[in-house]
């Protein structure tokens, strides 16, 4: 977060130089409003890039790291009117398929983690059951050891389906 920042204002100097420089070879006819409008502009355009190169750089890392991205959450909002045109990754959910925990008793029961990855939040890890036979899968209710809850949720759950379709 810190180096985006720094990236951010490295961009506005950079930004307000070349506009700087635009205004010197134009002999001085461009307004001198121009400076700090293309200061902000590349400012803008700095802090939308790395907003939106984050799920890509997020999404490597976890797959370097052996996990497979199970969904994604695309947002848009009213202050990014750009979203709406293209949204925004802000969210994602990581299975961790390479190394389930098979159970002995049971075919086709896997405990998995998943990753619940964020920008601008912390990483959450979970530990699920995922019954492939069933196309079900049981979250964690309290996290004190309870019986967990089983939902059905079908073939079609990106959860039930990376974690199937890996194992």
């Amino acid at each position: 977060m810190f180096l985006e920042l720094i990236a951010v204002f490295v961009a506005g100097f950079v930004g307000a130089g070349l506009m700087m420089v635009l205004s010197s070879l134009s002999g001085r006819r461009l307004p001198r409003w121009i400076v700090p409008v293309g200061a902000g502009a590349a400012m803008l355009i700095a802090g939308i890039a790395t907003e939106y190169s984050w799920y890509g750089r997020t999404a490597q890392s976890a797959r370097d790291k052996g996990l497979s991205i199970a969904q994604t959450v695309e947002n848009s909002a009213l202050w990014r009117p750009w979203t709406y045109i293209y949204p925004l990754t802000d969210r994602f959910v990581a299975v961790d398929t390479a190394s389930p925990l098979k159970n002995a008793e049971t075919e086709g029961l896997y405990l998995v983690k998943l990753y619940f990855y964020g920008r601008w939040r912390s990483n959450q890890i979970v530990q699920v059951m995922v019954d492939c036979v069933g196309y079900r899968r049981a979250d964690p209710v309290l996290g004190d050891g309870s019986p967990p809850l089983w939902r059905d949720v079908g073939p079609d759950d990106p959860v039930v389906k990376t974690v199937c379709a890996e194992v």
